[in-house]
């Protein structure tokens, strides 16, 4: 990563602590609670650092609860910081200054910007006067996502009246009509079938490529990772314990290589115990764990001892692997 000065988003020890009542459950908890209030500290965010320059793709992953939209908000100015200091696109985003407000987005995929019984044009047309953008530059950002994000007639419906997907990808031209610096994209393919998040994963690839836009993006859906974020910060309980290469940790986490084959005829478990690590056997097919070092070698033996059919090579889904470091909290 380039120095700290070239970033664009920066964080240096981040923190959010909440006040919290602590009361016991019950009429009896909450009359005890009446006369003798009590409170407790929760640390949602705890000390997170990271900086990400301008254009990069990045992905932000936690389980639920581990702080990501805690931090998201942080970053936007929706919440003030307990502890650390916070910078995005030059200024301080508790400011909520025009200047800021300009240069940055925020999209969450269970959330609506756009009025539910207009049409989405209509609120674009309020979004353009609200940025200050003349009528004639409105039309033209907007045919100009319109093609991007595939949409027609859908911004002249109500939006009562759309699909989810449709729904989300007018809530995406909402949010970018004013052509932000950075974006913040909190789950945007939630709930979305998997055609429709194909379609939103190509959009913001080409809007990245295109406008040099920097992205920080939480998903469940690891295929949004994937196939966006070249590198990922992963959080855990409020604390960032990776910052890096999606590829560098896939194959830090991954020592093996998952070999699927395809027999001619089935055999069992013991027939493949020489050769590697069994994952499944169904019938014919069979999906085995390799060590990486010794690849070459197994799959020669394997084509050379078994009447094969089909064989291919992969690294085991990522979801495995994420859902390994989630579990454990740290990098082994």
């Amino acid at each position: 990563m380039a120095p700290d000065r070239m970033a664009i988003v920066r964080a240096q020890g981040l923190g959010k602590t909440y006040r919290v009542a602590d009361k016991q459950p019950g009429l009896a908890g909450t009359l005890r609670h009446f006369v003798n209030r009590r409170e407790r500290l929760i640390a949602a965010v705890q000390d997170v650092s990271f900086a990400i320059e301008p254009g990069e793709f990045v992905g932000f992953l936690g389980a639920n609860g581990a702080g990501k939209t805690t931090t998201l908000k942080m970053l936007t100015g929706l919440i003030h910081p307990t502890s650390g200091t916070v910078e995005v696109a030059g200024c301080q985003p508790q400011r909520r200054e025009a200047d800021f407000l300009g240069q940055i987005t925020l999209v969450m995929g269970q959330k609506q910007q756009l009025i539910w019984d207009l049409p989405p044009l209509d609120s674009l047309r309020v979004n353009a006067a609200v940025y200050g953008i003349p009528p004639a530059e409105s039309r033209r950002r907007i045919a100009e996502l319109a093609e991007m994000l595939e949409l027609g007639d859908e911004l002249r419906r109500p939006v009562r009246k759309l699909s989810l997907g449709q729904r989300m990808k007018a809530e995406l031209l909402a949010a970018l009509l004013h052509r932000p610096a950075v974006l913040f994209l909190d789950e945007p393919t939630l709930g979305l079938d998997v055609n429709a998040q194909a379609r939103v994963r190509t959009f913001l690839a080409d809007y990245n490529r295109r406008f040099g836009a920097t992205v920080l993006l939480t998903s469940h859906y690891m295929a949004d990772i994937t196939a966006l974020c070249p590198r990922v910060l992963l959080i855990h309980e409020g604390r960032l314990f990776y910052d890096g290469s999606l590829e560098t940790l896939t194959q830090r986490l991954a020592p093996c290589r998952e070999v699927r084959l395809e027999l001619h005829a089935p055999l069992g478990a013991g027939a493949f115990a020489s050769y590697g690590e069994v994952e499944a056997i169904e019938g014919r097919e069979v999906r085995l764990l390799i060590p990486r070092e010794r690849l070459t070698e197994q799959v020669g033996r394997l084509l050379a001892d078994l009447a094969v059919v089909d064989l291919s090579v992969s690294d085991p889904p990522i979801e495995d692997i994420i859902g390994r470091l989630f579990h454990q909290g740290a990098l082994a």
